[in-house]
């Protein structure tokens, strides 16, 4: 059996910091907590689980305090969540198994990381990452914000999942990572590839749409992304086109995906969605119905599930219905319902279908 040092950084997480802990504490056998300036009870209830806490002064570098937490491990692998982050009962069963009978030739072990979820908590954006590394390969955390593990060597993709579980009285600093980048280039730094895409992304979740155009321009210009962060940018692009009201880039951007890699499902519901909102029925429904031939199941780049899934045959039982097909109309519905059986959409329709059929059996 391998032996576990779980390695965190926090800050002001006592809202979340617990219920982490006590979600992965049979399962690790030393737990490291980095400190970077809490002023409420986040070092107190660490105290409860372990006596291994020690302080990192910050200095707006994720990586930094990261690969500090890191150094301080003593055993075999080291295992890295954030303080909002939790193992369900499902996957502390899962990692178990994994403690018990992993090959310690693993360098590296990935876990899907699920990050929103809809009303019945099934995940509906998830992607994967490095979560469980050996300590002696001396794997580095890089990047001042969205930082990431540089790992090599013998990997293993497990479908053990850690879920993401915000604190609905979260007091994280929403601009801290745009502040991060704008003091880098304002200090003169050229961001890299990766730099600027996750700096486009600060950008446009601040609403500084046109801003972001130019920085994912740049980024895609620059050929040197990861494939899943250039598929990414182009579907980013297009929502923030459509925000500017360019709606001829924004189609051109949806299309700009097929370069990359063959037509993922989002890209093709997103296309569908374009020509919806103009009433092109015809269109839209070419488009949809490509993407509920998709079998898309990425593994390692971003993944929304509805796309492949549900989504589409929604959309085409609307489609359908405004062609005056209730027949297929109904049967997209029927389609969506097996994918979705609770969705409330898929629900409301088969109500209206109930009350239009007994309409038609009155007449």
């Amino acid at each position: 059996m391998i032996s576990i040092s779980l390695c965190m950084i926090v800050k002001n997480e006592e809202e979340v910091l617990g219920q982490c802990l006590e979600s992965v504490k049979r399962i690790c056998d030393e737990i490291i907590i980095v400190d970077t300036g809490s002023t409420d009870q986040t070092k107190k209830i660490a105290q409860q689980y372990t006596d291994k806490i020690f302080d990192f002064p910050w200095q707006d570098d994720f990586a930094k305090a990261r690969n500090f937490a890191f150094e301080k491990a003593t055993q075999e692998y080291i295992l890295w969540l954030d303080a909002d982050d939790v193992l369900l009962e499902i996957d502390q069963e899962k990692l178990m198994e994994v403690k018990k009978n992993l090959d310690s030739s693993v360098d590296a072990v990935s876990m899907y990381y699920h990050i929103s979820f809809d009303a019945q908590n099934n995940p509906t954006f998830l992607y994967r990452r490095n979560r469980l590394v050996r300590r002696d390969r001396q794997f580095q955390w890089i990047g001042v914000v969205h930082e990431y593990l540089e790992v090599y060597g013998n990997l293993l993709h497990s479908d053990i999942a850690v879920t993401h579980r915000k604190s609905n009285k979260s007091t994280s600093d929403s601009s801290r990572n745009l502040r991060i980048y704008e003091n880098l280039i304002a200090s003169g730094k050229e961001l890299n590839a990766r730099d600027l895409f996750y700096y486009s992304n600060e950008l446009k979740d601040h609403l500084l749409f046109e801003k972001a155009i130019l920085h994912y321009e740049k980024f895609l210009d620059s050929n040197q992304g990861w494939i899943e962060d250039e598929i990414r940018a182009c579907l980013y692009l297009a929502s923030c086109y459509k925000a500017t009201e360019n709606t001829e880039m924004e189609l051109s951007s949806l299309f700009r995906t097929f370069y990359y890699d063959i037509p993922r499902a989002e890209a093709l519901c997103l296309i569908g969605d374009y020509y919806k909102e103009r009433e092109n029925w015809y269109k839209a429904i070419f488009w949809y119905s490509l993407a509920t031939y998709s079998e898309e199941n990425n593994q390692f780049g971003f993944f929304q599930p509805k796309y492949a899934t549900w989504y589409p045959h929604l959309q085409l039982c609307v489609c359908y219905w405004k062609q005056g097909n209730m027949e297929q109309s109904m049967k997209h519905n029927n389609l969506a319902k097996q994918s979705d059986p609770d969705n409330e959409l898929v629900k409301n329709n088969e109500a209206f279908f109930l009350i239009i059929n007994h309409s038609h059996l009155d007449n």
